[in-house]
């Protein structure tokens, strides 16, 4: 059980990348989105986006009904014209919201928007689509939600006539803020929900309920649905009473009808068949379980269906495909979900003869074909019994609530544990490796995963095929959904105790993944508490050399290492890497992985040259078994090169990151992650070797790349903006740099929270900067609150935390506040010579910001002392020609204090999951 796997990751112990502003940070979880948007001459109007159902046959145009929502609509606002039809399950709700969508394309509206709203995820990638579509003012393709709200903007002010529809909201919170509104009077928004919440009709909208179809409506409608399939001689007197019986719910006439056609059944013939499967079904479907109100006779109708559709080739897998897509998201599924191995074999053995013939067939032998699959997926959509339609891709089949619900409550209990595990290893096969490349396709299989789990009780559980919640674990991470990553991580962890108990294997991968959520989400210390115990129990439940026990001794290594406890984290990693290297072999991948971390938390403490001397290991190791151009053996030579330059080897450093930066372009593409990452580094040595234009339009171009890669606000973009702006400052273009790190600390404080520590760097930067220009006051608020909340949230003695306190106390200077400023640098220097050790180059240069400090305080022997000292000592561990060392001698020659911003770079290579 490696505790970053269990379907979250994939081989060996996932470890964390190094967190910091301005870090250096080879990470290979990096992935594209390809839409490439219209020119705004090139928009051909009207749009129709989306895809808008087809009206039904014999679709009655419920003037009542309309009438209500034209009034709701007139009496809106220019601000706000959005209408909520609301009302149960099959009582018409979308087939209204689609004729008005219908009408509005013939009219000549200049677009219209259908979006299955159920999960925020498919309106944000809907809003996306249309925003490239519409050429709106800032969508450029490459992050969703960026296209999105430029595509709500473009909505509030174009004078150009749109109507969006957004059907089936499942989750009023989710979409706050996505609600489209329009200043200019020109836009319409209609919304179809099952729900009768408040907050559905906050913000201005308004709601519509919707009811079953009135007598007369009913009643026309059988008219003209048989008379437009010339069946017309099937209505007779008892149709009215077919009505009645039916509850003149939409759905259920639906049903009824298509019976009737297939089986050539009159009014009266079909209502005496219902009526006596009525009674047959009592002990299926009785009254206490009709919990939504829709009766026993949908579901009566159902099965009279359902036994038609079993008749028709190919027969006999009509029900089993039923009770297999019942247990999905009734807002769709993927269509490939029924082309699998797991879904053929399951209709295979599952075929069954219908009753009326089963004496004179006998059931087929030959495995069911996917084409025989699909086939089933359209007599199911003949009866009625569930919708298909291929133009919606990755929600292509789709079955309404009530008839999965009458399918599953006729589904023999014994039968249930064979579906699940079906169901779960189908939606397991489909899942893309890299969600990132198929974002419509992940939420989809998102969604039906939760769904499924909600039905399967604890059979899921019990299975091989609860891989599938943990491939969703890793698909709401990669997505970015930080927070909807650690809520379902903490339900996944709740669910597996209950069903497996607190001891099974699958309990302690989630627990583990838990904490995993928890250290990306800046909680480290409860990812600490987590690991510790998740550690405890895999020694006494599996042993000590167990595989996944060496896994969650490497995660708890990390995780001390990304909240500063290096000096924990290296003794776990050398017994891990020792253990590693005797159970599995010095060759596997969790063992190189395991050296490369190691090789990470000795750069830390200033243990350089064993870092150098694992590194090189690693390099020779990857290049012979995966070559050298892998990227692993890539990512090995940038991190040496990291090392070079902490030691002063400056020229070796750079040349390594020129060839990197080649060989990555080459294999893997100038615009992939890994390249851009490679490249950073690359400007991040020029600046620090005085080649800053070059650094500059290095970061100019990986910043742009990364915007169109990963998006605006993904974590590695804010820090390669930081990066471009500590550049910028360094050339003097300070405006542009404060610029700059407002932008990154808003974005930061809005995704991440004000308390992360990405979002403390990061002001603890801005600070820094206003500094530089003398706004000391606003420098020094901005430091004392970071740093209380760094002592707070990592600890007194966490690198982010020294460097935090070493930017107050130059803030402090600048303010002519020097005893106050000493007091804090002599804190610095004595904590990072109790855990980095005298030599490290960050205690070095706390040591010469001090000696600078007491200068100015008048301390001149002192500072003269100690700043020979740091330079002989800088000569000797940097080398006389690293970049610090220069720093350092200009301090001693001048006392020159442009040199104190605290901006750490540094890498750290390290797979995360």
């Amino acid at each position: 059980m490696d505790v970053r796997e269990g379907g979250v990751g994939a081989g060996g112990d996932a470890t964390h990348n190094a967190v910091g502003e301005n870090s250096r940070v080879y990470d290979s979880r990096r992935y594209e989105y390809h839409v490439y948007p219209a020119a705004a001459d090139t928009v051909r109007w009207p749009l129709e986006v989306g895809s808008v159902p087809v009206l039904a046959s014999a679709f009655q145009p419920r003037s009542a009904l309309r009438e209500r929502v034209d009034a709701a609509r007139s009496a809106g606002n220019a601000a706000v014209l959005t209408q909520v039809l609301s009302g149960g399950g099959g009582v018409g709700k979308s087939q209204l919201a689609a004729s008005y969508a219908a009408e509005a394309l013939g009219d000549g509206t200049d677009l219209v928007l259908w979006v299955p709203a159920t999960e925020v995820q498919q309106v944000i990638a809907l809003y996306a689509q249309a925003a490239v579509q519409v050429a709106a003012p800032g969508a450029v393709g490459i992050n969703p939600e960026d296209d999105a709200r430029a595509f709500m903007a473009w909505l509030a002010t174009t004078p150009r006539r749109w109507l969006v529809v957004l059907d089936g909201i499942a989750d009023p919170s989710g979409m706050d803020g996505w609600w489209p509104a329009s200043r200019s009077d020109s836009g319409w928004v209609l919304a179809t929900t099952r729900l009768q919440d408040a907050r559905i009709t906050g913000g201005g909208r308004r709601r519509v309920n919707v009811d079953v179809y009135t007598a007369a409506e009913a009643l026309a409608y059988l008219q003209v649905r048989l008379a437009d399939d010339d069946a017309g001689h099937l209505l007779d007197t008892a149709a009215g009473d077919l009505a009645e019986a039916l509850g003149y719910l939409p759905l259920a006439l639906g049903h009824a009808a298509a019976y009737m056609i297939n089986e050539d059944l009159n009014c009266a013939d079909y209502l005496v068949r219902f009526t006596d499967r009525r009674r047959q079904l009592d002990h299926v479907l009785p009254p206490t379980a009709d919990t939504e109100g829709y009766g026993r006779q949908v579901a009566a109708t159902l099965l009279l269906s359902l036994d038609a559709a079993q008749r028709t080739e190919p027969a006999g897998l009509a029900e089993p495909a039923l009770r297999l897509a019942a247990l999905l998201d009734s807002a769709g599924h993927p269509h490939t979900l029924w082309t699998t191995p797991d879904i053929c074999d399951y209709l295979t053995q599952h075929r069954t003869c219908p009753a009326e013939t089963a004496e004179i067939a006998e059931i087929p032998q030959d495995p069911v074909t996917p084409e025989q699959a699909r086939a089933s997926l359209r007599t199911l959509h003949q009866y009625a019994l569930l919708n298909v339609d291929t133009r919606r891709e990755h929600r292509a089949v789709r079955i309404h609530a009530l008839t999965a619900r009458a399918a599953r409550e006729t589904t023999p209990a014994a039968d249930l544990p064979t579906l699940v595990t079906t169901t779960g290893g189908a939606l397991l096969r489909i899942w893309p490796d890299v969600d990132q490349h198929h974002p419509a396709l992940a939420a989809a299989l998102r969604t039906n995963t939760d769904v499924l789990a909600d039905h399967a009780g604890d059979h899921l559980w019990q299975s091989e095929a609860n891989r599938v919640l943990f491939r969703a674990s890793r698909s709401l991470f990669e997505s970015g959904l930080t927070t909807a990553s650690t809520a379902y991580c903490q339900r996944m962890a709740s669910e597996a105790e209950h069903f497996l108990g607190p001891e099974h294997p699958d309990v302690l991968t989630a627990r583990g993944n838990l904490a995993v959520s928890y250290s990306q989400a800046g909680r480290a210390e409860e990812a600490i508490a987590l690991e510790e115990q998740v550690l405890t129990d895999s020694r006494r439940i599996l042993g000590p050399e167990h595989p996944d026990t060496l896994a969650a001794r490497a995660n708890l290594a990390t995780s001390y290492a990304e909240a500063g406890r290096t000096t924990a984290s290296i003794p776990l990693l050398e017994q891990v890497l020792a253990d590693r290297v005797r159970i599995i072999g010095p060759d596997h991948p969790s063992t190189l992985t395991t050296r490369g971390n190691l090789a990470a938390s000795y750069k830390e403490v200033g243990r350089i040259a064993e870092a150098i001397t694992l590194e090189k290991r690693v390099i020779m190791d990857r290049t012979r078994i995966l070559g050298p151009d892998h990227p692993t053996t890539l990512g090995a030579q940038a991190s040496l090169a990291v090392s070079y330059w902490e030691v002063g080897r400056t020229k070796e450093a750079i040349t390594i990151e020129e060839k990197v930066l080649a060989d990555s372009k080459r294999t893997l593409g100038p615009e992939h992650p890994q390249t851009l990452t490679v490249a950073a580094n690359l400007a991040a040595s020029y600046s620090q070797v005085g080649r800053t234009k070059q650094a500059i339009a290095i970061e100019e171009t990986v910043v742009a790349a990364y915007e169109r890669v990963l998006g605006s606000e993904h974590p590695d973009t804010l820090t390669a903006r930081s990066n471009l702006a500590a550049s910028y400052s360094q050339v003097g273009r300070t405006k542009q740099a404060i610029a700059i790190e407002e932008t990154v600390v808003a974005a930061r404080e809005r995704v991440l929270g004000s308390e992360h520590h990405q979002t403390l760097t990061a002001a603890a930067n801005l600070a820094a900067s206003y500094s530089q220009v003398g706004r000391t006051n606003e420098a020094i608020t901005i430091g004392e609150r970071v740093l209380a909340d760094s002592e707070r949230i990592l600890g007194p003695e966490h690198p982010h935390t020294l460097e935090a306190a070493a930017n107050l106390a130059f803030s402090y200077e600048q303010g002519g506040r020097t005893n106050e400023a000493i007091a804090i640098e002599e804190r610095v220097v004595a904590a990072r010579e109790r855990v980095l050790g005298s030599d490290h180059p960050d205690t070095l240069m706390a040591r010469s910001s001090l000696a600078v400090s007491y200068w100015q305080a008048g301390w001149r022997e002192k500072a003269s002392a100690i700043l020979e000292s740091v330079l002989a000592d800088c000569e000797r561990v940097l080398g006389p020609e690293h970049p610090n060392t220069l720093k350092a001698r200009a301090n001693f020659a001048t006392v020159d204090r442009r040199s104190r911003r605290g901006r750490a770079r540094r890498t750290r290579w390290r797979p995360w999951w």
